[in-house]
């Protein structure tokens, strides 16, 4: 259902030039019609306003019952600094954040990761943009294991693209859960901006490969 906050969210990327409609190839290879790029955020404005919509969803599904929150290198980092900082503005929730390098350092402290420092027992929540073949998050989840005996149990994205993952009949979404026990949330989903594309005329010209698209990717 496309709720007003919904739309809302889908409006804002759009104005910020993150969700755009073209051609473009997804990091699985996908030719697709629309990409979302969060990478676009670019102004204290935006990055704020983001921020709020993170912190509104992580509030409401796990309020406080987590440790930390962890943003892979690169785009979630921003988008876990932004988080950790509206969760406390809008809710008076502080919790600590951390995020990886790509390249690990080998002066002063060395190391991998920045911020805070993951120990036994602790509870992770991912802040990351989208998921599309789930990659990303069998790259990332070596690096949190390797944090200590940690439980990650929940993400948080931008877009759910529900994309099929590597198995059939599955999406990433899916294969995630199965292969490491996490629930991931997003603030939309495909089916939403699809909705939202539906209840205007202007975009009538974007809803056939659209619906092309989750036709052949989608699992709904």
């Amino acid at each position: 259902m496309l709720t007003e906050s919904k739309k809302a969210f889908i409006e804002f990327m759009m104005s910020a030039d993150v969700l755009r409609f073209g051609s473009f190839v997804t990091k699985s290879g996908r030719n697709t019609p629309y990409f979302i790029n969060t990478g676009n955020y670019k102004t204290g404005e935006q990055i704020a306003k983001l921020g709020k919509f993170y912190a509104s969803l992580i509030k409401e599904t796990v309020g406080e019952d987590f440790s930390a929150m962890f943003g892979p290198a690169y785009k979630g980092i921003p988008l876990a600094t932004a988080a950790a900082a509206s969760l406390y503005n809008e809710y008076g929730i502080s919790k600590p954040y951390f995020f990886n390098r790509k390249e690990e350092k080998d002066h002063g402290e060395g190391g991998s990761l920045v911020g805070y420092k993951p120990k036994d027992g602790d509870k992770i929540i991912i802040i990351e943009d989208v998921i599309t073949a789930g990659t990303a998050v069998r790259e990332t989840m070596p690096i949190l294991y390797g944090c200590g005996n940690v439980k990650v149990n929940d993400m948080f994205i931008s877009v759910n693209r529900c994309e099929v993952g590597k198995v059939p009949g599955k999406t990433a979404i899916m294969e995630v859960n199965e292969e490491f026990g996490i629930k991931v949330h997003a603030i939309v989903t495909v089916e939403d901006i699809h909705e939202y594309l539906k209840q205007s005329e202007k975009y009538n010209d974007i809803l056939p490969a659209m619906e092309d698209y989750m036709a052949k990717y989608c699992i709904l």
